[in-house]
């Protein structure tokens, strides 16, 4: 049987999170090659991490470190590798933006947008003729372009709604100023043009959930107080390279500017052996595409990796607000746009959780009872991207199960809502909308079931008709297919089958006979809802199918390709899979593309209850047996003979 890696110090150093002085090193070179300047900026700075097929045989090398840089004087964006443990630059590539596409945004063009469009007179003339003349209550937002026009090509643009404010504490998504477009060129700091589309009144009722005189008593009556306590502490241990232990578990978790968590070397104790289950996990890409065509916000579709680097939006977490418990919080360390380092004080939330009965069981035959509560340990991360708010939850669970759940919450974007039942959003209050939209993620997970070499089959439930081996019409069975290549695995969840894939190493058989594996199942809900000669089906062509499967490729980690800001479509996984290439019995990657399709409510308004999507990989045949038998019983929970439980013939009434 193939075993996980032994994670030497080594190993766990090669992959753990970014440290400051790593930054420090790589700045010093990249501005003694001239490389950033004081006009530069850091778009994005991360870990390039080793090809773990050198990695696993132990060959562990220097790290090296992937910047995204931009000029902001003169729009030159390079794509550079620098290793400070080699004190040089590995490589230099120039973006051709109009074919790469350019780096993510960076912060300085958010606060830059308001101050160029405010003095703009197009601009005010627009908002004149809508009666708002006190510009100081008037934010810009800025929004990612979507996809250059022809006479935008390399250009640097942001496409921007206003909002009215009317006080510094004001939430000003409640007052939209809709049917005003304004294009921004931010390195040459001019507006290109402002589009007046439609005249909408600009809704009125305020919307300020976060202010007490507003919401009016903030205390439900009747709720006291719920205590979470371990007397004796965690059960789990970490250590300084981000490496878990709990409950057979073992785990690394780090973090990374663009992805947020991410989890390597994930393996669980069977019997004194740490057999390995996935080597990395992470949400490798999200696109909101909203689904309102009006001329204002057809380009509307926002990468929240890709374009604005979720992980450098991570909160702060606070014990009693976002985590409870015996909790243990992990700090992020990222580069920011100058090159500095920037630290995220308990970015990462690592806590315990009772999760229900694990399993349970009366016997009418022999009188036994017994039940074993489960538990789980949870990491977890919150970001806030703009508007919406997001917590991801990896759930690893006693019986071998990995969860992963994210949490939308914050506050929907709005509109002016056009009346007259309008077909494309919602109304939340008085004149205000609420366009609907799509959150969807794609979970990048490299699997590694008992070894690098896995296969994934289709598993469905299949009604068998009546006839000579289903005499009575009441059997069904299920029909396994093997996904062979990459244009085979590009496919549709379908609830009303059942349909889950099986994740499965050929080389190593359970005690039965059959490969050991973890099944992958879907929520099963919507994909991207847009046209195929759409651009944002074009840009997001990985939101399209909720699996794709990849053979492991050190250079393809992200499903719509590196630089999506402003790209014309077609990266990632679209032109991978267009080789075809072999995926059976193979080092391979699964892509899954989960989500929410959200038609606004009035109970969203002015902030929006959780709402919730993931998945869950659960071992199918991985284990010999329940792997859950020696678990414990709590401690109020005695085996029912103790107390007298009456034995019953099976079919007894009692």
């Amino acid at each position: 049987m193939n075993t996980a890696p032994h994670l030497s110090p080594d190993v766990a150093h090669a992959l753990a999170s970014l440290r400051g002085e790593e930054i420090d090193a790589s700045m010093g070179i990249l501005r003694r090659d001239g490389l950033v300047t004081a006009t530069t900026r850091v778009a994005y700075f991360g870990l390039y991490e080793q090809d773990k097929r050198t990695l696993l045989a132990g060959d562990v090398r220097a790290r090296r470190f992937r910047a995204m840089l931009i000029d902001m004087s003169s729009g030159v964006q390079h794509d550079v590798l620098v290793s400070p443990a080699e004190d040089r630059v590995i490589s230099v590539v120039q973006l051709d933006v109009a074919v790469d596409g350019q780096v993510p945004v960076v912060l300085e063009e958010f606060s830059l947008v308001e101050e160029i469009v405010h003095r703009d007179e197009r601009w005010l003339a627009a908002m004149r003729r809508r009666g708002l003349t006190d510009i100081s209550t008037l934010r810009v937002n800025p929004l990612s372009a979507g996809v250059a026009s022809a006479d935008e090509q390399g250009r640097r643009i942001q496409r921007c709604f206003t909002f009215v404010q009317k006080t510094p504490h004001d939430l000003g998504w409640a007052h939209p100023v809709d049917g005003v477009t304004v294009i921004v060129d931010v390195v040459a700091r001019e507006v290109l043009d402002v589009i007046d589309h439609v005249e909408l009144p600009v809704p009125e009722e305020d919307g300020n959930f976060h202010l007490p005189e507003w919401v009016g008593e903030p205390e439900r009556p009747g709720l006291r107080p719920i205590q979470i306590t371990q007397p004796q502490g965690p059960s789990f241990e970490i250590d300084d390279d981000g490496v878990i232990d709990w409950a057979g578990w073992r785990l690394q978790v780090g973090f990374d500017q663009r992805e947020g968590l991410v989890l390597h070397n994930v393996s669980i104790d069977d019997g004194g052996l740490q057999r390995p289950v996935l080597y990395r996990a992470s949400i490798a890409e999200m696109v909101v595409p909203y689904g309102d065509p009006a001329p204002q916000r057809w380009f509307q579709n926002f990468f929240d990796c890709g374009e604005y680097l979720l992980g450098g939006f991570a909160n702060s977490l606070e014990l009693g607000c976002d985590c409870v418990g015996e909790v243990t919080y992990v700090d992020a360390t990222l580069a920011d746009n100058d090159g500095g380092v920037r630290v995220i004080p308990q970015a990462i939330c690592i806590h315990e959780e009772d999760a229900g009965i694990l399993w349970k069981h009366f016997d009418n035959w022999n009188g036994s009872s017994d039940s074993r509560r489960n538990r789980r340990l949870v990491v977890s991360f919150f970001v806030t991207v703009g508007n919406y708010d997001y917590g991801f939850y990896w759930y690893f669970s006693l019986d071998g199960s990995i969860q992963l759940e994210v949490k939308a919450t914050g506050v929907v974007f709005t509109s002016s809502y056009p009346g007259g039942g309008y077909p494309y959003a919602s109304e939340l209050a008085p004149g205000l909308g609420a366009p609907f939209h799509q959150h969807l993620f794609s979970a990048r997970l490299d699997t590694m079931i008992d070894g690098v070499d896995n296969a994934v089959d289709e598993v469905e439930a299949v009604f068998v008709p009546r006839g000579p081996q289903n005499p009575t019409g009441t059997g069904f069975t299920q029909s396994v297919t093997r996904l062979r290549t990459e244009q085979e695995a590009q496919r549709f969840a379908d609830n009303a089958k059942n349909r889950a894939w099986l994740v499965s190493n050929p080389s190593v058989r359970n005690r039965l006979g059959a490969p050991v594996g973890y099944v992958l199942h879907p929520e099963g809900r919507p994909v991207l809802l847009a046209d195929a000669e759409s651009d944002i089906h074009k840009r997001a062509t990985f939101t399209t199918k909720h699996l794709w499967v990849t053979p492991y490729e050190p250079t393809e980690l992200y499903p719509a390709g590196d630089f999506v800001n402003m790209h014309p479509g077609g990266a990632g996984l679209p032109r991978w899979t267009a080789a075809d290439r072999d995926i059976d019995d193979a080092d391979i990657v699964l892509w899954h593309t989960f989500g929410l399709t959200h038609f606004p409510r009035i109970e969203d308004w002015p902030v929006m209850p959780v709402d919730t999507a993931g998945f869950v990989f659960k071992p199918y045949g991985f284990f010999g047996r329940n792997p859950t038998l020696d678990v414990p019983a709590s401690d109020h929970c005695a085996p029912a003979a103790a107390h007298g439980h009456a034995h019953h013939d099976h079919g007894e009434h009692p």
